[in-house]
């Protein structure tokens, strides 16, 4: 439904595209409306008066409740054996008796009207509880993710442990060990020696450690480490197979690599020296996909803006050279902004983004933003604006465009 005051600025702009020699149907096209919309306004009060179907004046159905009825409906709501009964269990106890007034929706809509439906009964209405928020990591040591994994023997049935700690926001491993028994204490143990080896103490801000729900990162000897060292714990909802997705995706890439033993390791100490030379290739010469092919360590330590930075001037001076291999913008060299663990509302990232940027944490990119990435919040989402400010847009698309309708002049018929 068009607003009189939207009716009449539309009309004005085709009839001023019209003179300038458009032809009707393509101006009331770009204007969002139809021909015959644009006839009717014109030809009766449409221009003077609007739209007059909210106030029209409607006939009353012929099966529609009468007042008798609709007063027999409160009579019988109000009734002591059903002062706490809602009318989904009314319409079947009346049923019951042989009688039938009108049906649960007709008894809805009634007492609403008569403002009667409150909830019934002492029990309380359930609570809408909007769901869990994720973490959020806006800079090294903000998020931590932690798991264990089986490393094989070569002696069938015997396993080797490896617990691992990786920061969420750089993909650094900042933590691991590799055990011959799945334990508690060696979980706590690593803990204690990631947290001293980050600088833990020193941070105003100590990080979140989230883990699945396995015994082992759920025991009490854990939560008091992890207590004592300020650490907040944090656990995979229940029957959520993704919500420690970096830790896993790590420990795929760690039993996919060439050198990973088929048959399994010989003894703890293969299984600890391969997991050392895999550590120092995923942090320091893996170039990671998930922040734009930078290794863990460069972005951990506050690198990745200026490498990727050169690389996108690299692009930029081979485009220069030969710009007909390019017919759109070169490849996404912006750097990655915050990191969540689930998917989270753009609102929310943005807000998230906005405050880091504020604090100075990080600095503007060394280049321009490129549209749609993380770290250019320019998507447009609904921002709680009226409709006449999304209509005046609007409008002044639909002007631009008859305009130039109109300069290519009247097409040929």
């Amino acid at each position: 439904m068009t607003r009189l005051e939207d009716r009449q600025i539309l009309v004005r702009d085709i009839e001023q595209a019209r003179e300038d020699g458009a032809r009707l149907v393509p101006a009331c096209a770009l204007a969002g409306i139809d021909a015959r919309t644009l006839r009717r306004w014109q030809g009766g009060d449409g221009l003077q008066q609007g739209d007059r179907r909210p106030d029209a004046a409607r006939c009353v159905p012929s099966h529609a409740l009468s007042e008798a009825e609709r007063a027999r409906i409160i009579a019988v709501a109000n009734e002591s054996r059903f002062a706490e009964t809602p009318p989904a269990r009314i319409v079947p106890a009346l049923a019951d008796e042989g009688i039938y007034i009108a049906s649960e929706s007709s008894f809805h809509r009634v007492l609403r009207a008569h403002g009667q439906m409150n909830r019934r009964g002492r029990a309380r209405p359930p609570r809408t509880s909007r769901p869990p928020t994720t973490h959020i990591a806006t800079r090294p040591g903000d998020v931590w993710c932690w798991d264990v994994t089986f490393l094989p023997a070569q002696i069938q049935g015997r396993w080797f442990y490896f617990y691992l700690i990786v920061d969420l926001y750089s993909r650094k491993i900042v933590g691991f060990e590799v055990h011959d028994t799945d334990s508690a204490e060696h979980a706590a143990h690593l803990a204690r020696r990631t947290a001293l080896a980050e600088g833990v103490h020193a941070k105003p801000v100590r990080p979140v450690l989230h883990g699945d729900n396995g015994a082992t990162l759920k025991a009490t000897t854990v939560l008091a480490m992890l207590h004592w060292l300020g650490i907040e714990p944090s656990y995979s909802r229940p029957r959520v197979s993704d919500d420690n997705a970096f830790a896993e995706a790590l420990f795929r890439t760690a039993k996919y690599r060439p050198e990973f033993p088929l048959k399994g390791f010989a003894d703890l100490d293969s299984a600890r020296q391969w997991a050392m030379r895999f550590v120092h290739w995923y942090n320091h010469e893996h170039r990671h996909s998930g922040i734009r092919y930078v290794t863990p360590a460069q972005r951990h330590a506050g690198q990745d803006g200026p490498v990727l930075a050169a690389r996108h001037a690299v692009y930029q001076d081979a485009r220069q050279r030969n710009p007909r291999r390019w017919s759109r913008q070169t490849r996404n060299w912006t750097p990655v902004g915050v990191v969540t663990l689930n998917p989270e509302r753009d609102a929310v990232v943005r807000a998230a983004t906005s405050e880091i940027q504020l604090s100075g944490s990080i600095g503007e990119p060394a280049f321009p933003s490129r549209p749609g990435s993380t770290q250019a919040t320019e998507r447009n989402e609904g921002d709680g604006r009226s409709g006449a400010t999304r209509s005046h847009a609007q409008r002044a698309l639909s002007r631009a465009s008859m305009a130039r309708l109109a300069s290519t002049g009247p097409s040929p018929q």
